[in-house]
């Protein structure tokens, strides 16, 4: 039985087990009451606002860098003390990583010389020289509300690890989706120099980069080895998650391990953090390489399944090979096609583990022979380019002991004479086998030529920690299948690849004949291409699809004949939108003829010489394809680019060989198998669509040679889990059986509100039985968490429904429950035009825009009202009594309320942005929401306190007037008055200073404030002068030395917050 863990347990359980000797973190524990917002007593910051501990900090750079100066020092520290909310975060997060792993390079003068040093931020060599502390509780301030994140941990002062939790019977996805995707709006700047997000419920815990999407999380599960078996239920019940984390990952040596060595950045703009496979991958192949002369450089096979990031692994591998390791190493890299050549070297420029520009791809055999002769630090090559003359010994290369040859797929490229001249030419070098299915059984020839495993993680892992998604196999045409045992003729070696020999092709005219035959049989294809045809547009899930024949000329004749299907697919649904008898049905139709219409298909083989008459002997035009696959888009993507694109329109591929390994296309969803396969080519094929990506649920392959009738052997191989016991490629019944237990799990959680979905169906009137469905949605409202709760809930069950069409409907599936259901979920997705709850919205909405303008003021200093959805808004206008009866009369109170509450968060971010010291009012909202959703107040409390807060702002906004203030100088007013208490005389000596202030700054803006100016020295002490002038002239006695230096530094900050975060009058 699960138990329940609340967020506290969690959070104490943390901070408890990092503060032990064993762990030795330092502990601060902040006051996380609201009255302790503003107490920095503990963290040593200067403001609210900050998200380092600049003391930490500072002292940290001091030990680690004696030799530097402390000015320099003083100046990284302010740097770091910035805000940064109003840059790209992305350039900024990427910014500081380098700086924290690389250090910051200097100026200096050495011997009345100039020169420059290198200040490390952190001592990753000696983990005794940081500090490490957890913090719990600490609240920062963003722009609109301040925010109090549950454990933050700091190496050196610097936020490096943000930890969100929920209690145990919320799902982690509801975090991420409500406190994270929050977080980053409301306090960008804590994630500017964050490395790791963590999100735990106690029972489940997942880490992630900081703005990767929820299905990029991953969990953390094994602590010291890759074979410990992973109990999940032991787990859940036992609520051991966050501990294996904390173990496996949050020791002081190995979190700064993986923050030097396991985080980089793909094209400076996407992050990537290593999965625990990953990590502990890695670092077993580092043991082989601190062991390379007594395993006589045979370094191992690391075996990852296909989508599991193993690419990545061979760029953390090189990356960690050189930054911890002292040598003048050369690392080659070996693929067997040029696609795949291509696309490693790609990844590691990406990766900037090489420049774009350095030659590293030698262009023959004699120029690999030149590179490997020299000392190139990395070397990019196909095997075959290992090509000598047959009648002579293949020559020395080098004698070198510090060269790794990394050869990816080596399942593909080792077992012939090139591989024998590779190790003949490169005899001391050590040799690495990176591959997603190596040969097995009879042929583990993989092990002979590399050595032992060095890591393992196998198609099943990578399914159940969520690496990959799970595969369903659908036999959709199953008079197109094989019946006989075509395993016992070596048919799929024959047909693996694209050019057959003289040999194959001789097999083939002998033994396999019959088969292939059988499978190119014009009757059959036309089967299988009109399945495709009704299939691939009736899918839920629209992602990419290809098409696998069995050889080239099958590949361009199945193209030919989709493409004769498809248009008549489209005159038969043509014929049945005239005939639809409802809006529904025919909008369903039309949507399907749309996307039909924008499908684009291609056929993707290799070129061969006089192809163009081979193909028309068969009388087939290969021109028209040749010339697609060269074309390059006026943006510049060639047709892989394209189909990679999500948004790009070629949705479908025919191919036989290409694309089959090492191309990677996360949207792809669909496969449509037609190619005798077996063993790792089969295993190779179907992991094209296990690539995880947003509302892909699983990857779906339609069977059409009976593959999967002797699926079991190839899984037995590579993809079954520790007890063997279960195979994640599994019929798509078994996704059917999936959306039945999730639509369990919704009744279940609806029960808990007092819905009854039982009821609902019983419900013989119609309009009784919108009714209840109404009033179910306008329940689950009524608190966020009910909400959050329902939107995960429903829309795993959609997205599974969606991948499992058009099956589910051929095969007659029924569940009563799915319908009230999905007719809540799309009243939250406004996929549903319900009438009356539309009528009680508009009701809402008329009796809020009575205080709408049509007139839009351009100029922000001619009127004081609020932009509310592109319109003004003069609050004083608001009739809240007339709120007050629509929320006491509507049958659909949380509906009401839930358009109050978007209404009055608008109100409040522009308000704000006007004048920073409105917070206060942002606070009080937040405190009223999060009092009701903890149960503290009853519904009708709650109602009236949302109507006071409006009425409040309704005052707040009118007060500039009031005070014959612009907005502009109210908010300087506010700030100078801030904490202080003054007479009726000195407030207005405060109003005069404020204004005069504004002035001065208004008339210098041009001149002073000019593009980036505080970034330059000059014109912020130009600002400042202005700022420290003004005020000395104005401001009453009361404010004395240091008084005056407070506000004016209190300026002068604000001012520079409004130019760095883009926002308020200085950008105008």
């Amino acid at each position: 039985m699960k138990s329940f863990i609340s967020e506290d347990n969690i959070e104490q359980a943390i901070c408890t087990r990092l503060s032990q000797p064993e762990y030795g973190w330092q502990r601060i524990e902040c006051d996380p009451s609201v009255e302790g917002q503003n107490d920095l007593s503990k963290t040593g910051r200067a403001n609210v606002e900050e998200c380092i501990l600049p003391e930490i900090f500072h002292n940290a750079l001091r030990r680690i860098n004696p030799g530097i100066d402390t000015e320099i020092l003083d100046e990284i520290v302010r740097e770091y003390r910035k805000d940064y909310t109003g840059t790209d975060m992305v350039d900024t997060n990427y910014k500081f990583y380098s700086q924290i792993r690389n250090g910051i390079k200097v100026k200096t003068r050495k011997q009345n010389r100039e020169d420059f040093d290198i200040v490390q931020l952190i001592d990753f060599n000696n983990p005794k020289n940081n500090d490490f502390h957890c913090v719990n509780q600490m609240w920062i301030k963003g722009r609109f509300r301040y925010r109090r994140p549950d454990v933050l941990l700091f190496i050196n002062g610097l936020p490096l690890v943000f930890i969100e939790l929920k209690n145990s019977t919320v799902k982690i996805e509801e975090s991420y989706n409500k406190n994270l995707v929050s977080y980053r709006t409301d306090i960008p700047n804590i994630f500017a120099i964050n490395q790791i997000c963590v999100l735990s419920n106690g029972l489940q815990t997942k880490i992630g980069a900081w703005n990767a999407g929820y299905e990029f999380f991953f969990e953390w599960l094994r602590v010291d080895d890759e074979k410990e078996k992973v109990d999940r239920k032991q787990i859940e019940e036992h609520g051991l998650s966050i501990t294996n984390l904390i173990d496996g990952l949050f020791r002081k040596e190995r979190l700064l391990d993986y923050i030097e060595n396991f985080i980089f950045f793909d094209n400076k703009r996407i992050k990537i953090i290593a999965k625990n496979h990953q990590y502990l991958g890695v670092n077993n192949l580092m043991k082989s390489v601190e062991n390379r002369e007594e395993l006589k450089g045979k370094l191992g096979v690391f075996w990852h399944t296909q989508g599991s990031g193993k690419s990545y692994s061979m760029v953390m591998f090189v990356r960690k090979v050189k930054r911890k390791l002292h040598g003048n190493f050369t690392f080659l890299v070996i693929t067997d096609r040029e696609d795949l050549d291509t696309q490693i070297h790609k990844t590691f420029v990406r990766s900037e583990v090489i420049g774009d520009k350095e030659e590293c791809q030698p262009k023959n055999a004699a120029q690999l022979r030149e590179f490997l002769s020299g000392n190139k630090p990395m070397v990019f090559t196909l095997i075959h380019k290992f090509q000598y003359d047959k009648t002579k010994k293949y020559p020395i290369l080098s004698e070198r002991n510090d060269i790794f040859v990394l050869v990816d797929e080596a399942h593909r490229t080792q077992y012939k004479q090139l591989a024998e001249n590779m190790h003949t030419g490169l005899p001391n070098a050590n040799y690495i086998a990176f591959t997603g299915t190596p040969l097995l059984g009879s042929k583990c020839l993989t092990n002979q030529w590399f050595g032992d495993y060095v890591s393992e993680y196998n198609f099943a892992q990578a399914i159940e920690d969520g690496s990959t998604v799970p595969l369903f196999y659908s036999r959709r045409v199953p008079e197109v299948g094989l019946t006989n045992d075509w395993l016992d003729t070596d048919i799929d070696q024959i047909v693996e690849d694209e050019n057959l020999n003289d040999r194959e092709k001789e097999l083939l005219e002998n033994s396999s004949s019959r088969i292939l035959e059988v499978i190119k049989r014009d009757e059959r294809l036309d089967k299988i291409a009109q399945d495709i045809a009704h299939h691939f547009p009736r899918r839920g899930f629209l992602g990419k699809g290809m098409v696998i024949s069995v050889d080239k000329y099958t590949t361009v004749k199945m193209y030919d004949k989709v493409q004769k299907y498809w248009a008549e697919e489209k005159k038969n649904l043509v014929k049945e939108r005239s005939h639809a008898t409802t809006l529904e049905e025919r909008d369903r139709l039309t949507a399907m003829l749309d996307y039909m219409n924008k499908v684009e298909m291609a056929v993707v083989i290799s070129e061969d010489a006089d192809e163009t008459e081979r193909f028309a002997a068969h009388g087939l035009d290969i021109i028209l394809h040749r010339k697609k696959l060269s074309e390059i888009t006026p943006d510049g993507k060639d047709i892989e680019d394209r189909f990679k694109d999500p948004n790009n329109p070629l949705c479908l591929v025919f191919v036989c060989a290409m694309w089959l390994t090492g191309f990677d296309v996360p949207s792809l969803s669909t496969l449509y198998l037609d190619k005798p396969m077996k063993g790792h080519t089969l295993m190779q094929a179907i992991a094209r669509a296990n690539r995880v990506y947003p509302s892909k649920s699983c990857g779906i392959v339609v069977d059409y040679v009976n593959v999967f009738k002797y699926m079991q052997r190839a899984l037995n191989d590579y993809a079954s889990n520790n007890n063997g016991s279960e195979y994640p490629a599994k019929d798509i019944e078994t996704l059917i059986q999936n959306i039945d237990e999730c639509i369990t799990e919704c009744e279940v959680f609806l029960m808990q509100l007092s819905i009854n979905i039982e009821d609902i169906i019983a419900e013989s009137n119609t309009l009784d039985q919108l009714e209840l469905l109404r009033l179910a949605y306008v329940k689950i409202l009524e608190k966020d968490e009910w909400k959050d709760r329902f939107k995960v809930l429903s829309n795993l069950l959609m997205n599974l429904y969606d991948a499992s069409k058009p099956e589910i409907f051929e095969r007659g599936w029924i569940n009563d429950k799915f319908a009230p259901i999905s007719y809540i979920h799309g009243l939250f997705c406004n996929q549903i035009d319900d009438e009356k709850l539309n009528r009680a919205k508009t009701r809402m909405a008329y009796t809020l825009d009575d205080s709408v303008s049509a007139n839009v003021v351009e100029d922000p200093q001619a009127h004081y009202g609020i932009i509310y959805k592109s319109k003004v808004i003069d609050l004083s206008k608001l009739d809240v009594d007339a709120v007050r009866k629509v929320i006491s009369e509507s049958p659909y109170k949380a509906l009401e309320v839930e358009s109050l509450r978007e209404y009055i968060e608008d109100t409040l971010k522009q308000l704000i942005n006007k004048n920073c010291t409105r917070i206060v009012f942002s606070e009080r909202y937040k405190n009223i929401i999060d009092r009701y959703n903890a149960g503290g107040s009853e519904n009708e409390d709650y109602y009236e306190k949302l109507l006071q807060l409006i009425e409040d702002l309704k005052r707040e906004q009118n007060r500039a007037t009031e005070m014959d203030l612009a907005e502009e100088e109210l908010e300087i007013f506010d700030l100078l008055i801030k904490d202080r208490k003054l007479t009726q005389k000195e407030e207005q000596k405060v109003k005069l200073a404020a204004k005069n202030l504004y002035k001065k700054l208004s008339e210098e803006k041009n001149n002073v404030m000019v593009v980036d100016w505080y970034k330059d020295e000059q014109p912020k002490q130009k600002v400042m002068t202005i700022i420290k002038d003004s005020l000395n002239n104005d401001l009453p006695e009361s404010y004395d030395r240091e008084v005056f230096a407070t506000k004016t530094n209190l300026l002068m900050n604000h001012f520079i917050d409004m130019a760095v975060q883009g926002y308020g009058w200085l950008t105008a």
